[in-house]
């Protein structure tokens, strides 16, 4: 068996049905893993799944902001599969952009709720039967908005910063329970959505001719690419990373 291969692991993905989310679900379904879908809106989950392979899917909706949900969650994974090889907190979201001085209150606290306090809940709840497992693997989906900032998401931004310290201290921690606790840093995603919204540069430039591919975003395929390899048994000795996927496109690398 290829050292990339999930045959028979089971792997819970949050926010599944997003452009991301999607990505994620199908390439560890043709790794061969049972993917539990998690998210607020099951019919969205329902379509994937179907899409998918409904005997290699379980749907559960979750609010990874309610603890009791997340709780609900877990056990809905245990009692059906009896174990958790891999958490992917992909769930997560930004605003609209806006100057720092400008940052309601009420929406400080939705985004460190939904990033941050989320993603910590996950942890903990999955991190708990990984403990009792005495293995486990657990993927952070930060931002490079966390690294280099974000002028325009004051909030966003911090978040998926404290998402990698939260990464970081959860590696040190586990790491006698065997539980690898990564992080994946996606810069600008070419997901479905971001082309709608005509944020994703075009292929071609004004002569038409091809820009090379490494100067463009790449796309939901290449996190999820990422998230395989860390779930893989070859990433076995790779914890506490925080590792980017983003190309060479100048706006993840330098503010303009």
């Amino acid at each position: 068996m290829s050292d990339f291969e999930l045959v028979d692991q089971v792997v819970i993905v949050t926010g599944a049905a997003g452009g991301i989310g999607q990505a994620i679900s199908r390439e560890f379904t043709e790794a061969g893993a049972t993917v539990v879908l998690a998210g607020r809106t099951e019919a969205s989950l329902s379509s994937l799944a179907s899409e998918l392979n409904e005997g290699k899917t379980l749907v559960v909706p979750t609010d990874i902001t309610d603890p009791a949900a997340v709780e609900h969650l877990i056990d809905a994974t245990m009692n059906s599969f009896g174990r958790i090889d891999v958490i992917i907190n992909n769930a997560g979201g930004g605003s609209a952009m806006r100057k720092a001085e400008d940052t309601p209150y009420d929406e400080w606290v939705r985004l460190i709720d939904f990033n941050l306090t989320g993603t910590f809940n996950c942890c903990m709840a999955a991190g708990k039967k990984m403990i009792e497992q005495n293995s486990g693997k657990i993927i952070n989906i930060s931002s490079v908005a966390g690294t280099k900032g974000n002028p325009g998401m004051l909030h966003y931004s911090a978040a998926k910063a404290a998402v990698l310290s939260l990464t970081n201290n959860l590696a040190f921690m586990w790491a006698a329970h065997n539980i690898c606790v990564n992080a994946v840093v996606p810069g600008m995603i070419a997901t479905p959505q971001m082309i709608k919204w005509g944020i994703i540069p075009a292929d071609t430039n004004d002569e038409g001719e091809e820009v090379p591919r490494l100067t463009r975003p790449p796309g939901p395929e290449d996190v999820a690419a990422m998230c395989r390899f860390l779930a893989s048994p070859a990433a076995d000795m790779i914890t506490g990373e925080a590792i980017p996927v983003r190309a060479w496109f100048r706006p993840d690398r330098f503010w303009n």
